[in-house]
């Protein structure tokens, strides 16, 4: 079974940076939309950016400007670049993989962010 692999979360003072991963355990086909997510305690799993095959982005209102969402084709990797970052980023963040038509959907274990001084 196909697991998708993140890594890069990690204590961060606000302001600072970190750079996510993603990585599919073995190769899969059909990947049309990758996607990062986060959930904060006591919250509900809430969309942070998505990328599409053609290269196309969307960004939650809250990240927009500070996180850049790219990937490798090569590797079928996805990452997350966020700058700027601020208390209220803190939160477990699950990296998304759907297959055209959503035949297929994928979600990452997780990687805890934590913005604090």
């Amino acid at each position: 079974q196909v697991q998708l692999v993140e890594s890069g979360g990690g204590l961060v003072q606000p302001g600072g940076s970190l750079r996510l991963s993603c990585a599919p355990s073995r190769s899969i086909l059909g990947i049309y939309v990758r996607g990062w997510y986060r959930q904060a305690p006591g919250k509900q799993r809430d969309l942070v950016a998505t990328i599409t095959g053609d290269s196309s982005t969307t960004y939650a209102d809250s990240v927009k400007g500070r996180f850049t969402i790219s990937r490798d084709k090569t590797k079928n990797t996805v990452y997350l670049q966020m700058n700027s970052l601020k208390p209220e980023d803190t939160a477990v963040y699950y990296c998304n993989y759907v297959g055209f038509g959503r035949r297929s959907e994928y979600w990452g274990q997780g990687t805890q962010v934590t913005v604090s001084s």
